[in-house]
């Protein structure tokens, strides 16, 4: 009996090894960072640019694992390289805070040639949609307008970044409601004074007195992705106008810009 089971070990680690490396094989990336998307990021993105060292190697990883589990597609419209990272930034961005934690709920961003409807064409009336996130049907998958990811890159003085404020709804979308209150990522001790700030500020906008894009006072859901986008793309800015929303954003996102 003994015989016959020192014989077969060697059989059992082996196998043991082949699946040890076809599991972990799975997980890895099998893109590649390429050394010009450093000058395309330290050109279009400015959180990036800002970063240090150690932390824009570790941003440079999250490109390379966000472009490897989720494919970007052009829609009757040439992509680029410089594209696929305006996304992938504008996916990495929100998260940077939280390492090793990743989207589990996307796996597709389609670029569209310009705004659209409600219907997803980019030809006829009411095309005032810049992004959406996907459901039923289209659940898992993203449309931005091409022409404003780039602009909410391009425009550093801009609140407005449509690439962040999408992923932001997949971020409060994670836990499986959609309702402006990113329970994911927030201390439970921050939830009360989130819900205070954002309806006293929506109701300031509501009023004209608040410079966050009114779209934000549309519901909860919008308010939460519209602040981000100020948040993120200029942080001085926000913290200087909104001390409160600040303070809390920073704690919900473990970022201090």
């Amino acid at each position: 009996m003994f015989t016959s089971f020192y014989g077969i070990l060697p059989l059992l680690l082996f196998l043991m090894l082949v699946i040890w490396f076809v599991w972990f094989r799975r997980t890895e990336s099998t893109s590649v960072f390429k050394i010009e998307w450093r000058t395309l990021l330290s050109d279009k993105v400015k959180f990036y640019r800002q970063l240090s060292k150690r932390d824009k190697d570790r941003f440079e990883k999250e490109i390379v694992y966000f472009l490897d589990h989720v494919a970007i597609t052009g829609v009757d419209v040439a992509i680029t390289d410089e594209d696929r990272l305006l996304v992938a930034s504008s996916a990495v961005i929100p998260l940077f805070g939280f390492i090793g934690l990743r989207y589990r709920n996307i796996n597709e961003v389609l670029l569209y040639k310009a705004r659209f409807n409600s219907d997803n064409q980019t030809e006829g009336e009411d095309r005032n949609i810049l992004g959406k996130v996907g459901s039923g049907e289209m659940n898992r998958l993203m449309i931005l307008s091409l022409p404003a990811l780039r602009s909410g890159f391009e425009n550093e003085n801009s609140t407005s970044n449509v690439g962040i404020h999408e992923f932001v709804h997949l971020i409060d979308k994670a836990d499986g409601a959609t309702d402006g209150l990113p329970e994911s990522l927030m201390q439970k001790q921050y939830v009360l004074p989130w819900l205070k700030a954002m309806h006293s500020e929506i109701e300031k906008i509501k009023s004209h007195k608040s410079d966050i894009n009114p779209y934000g006072a549309t519901s909860e859901i919008e308010f939460l992705s519209v602040a981000s986008e100020y948040f993120f793309n200029q942080p001085k800015k926000f913290q200087e106008n909104h001390p409160k929303l600040y303070d809390l954003m920073v704690e919900m996102y473990k970022q201090n810009l």
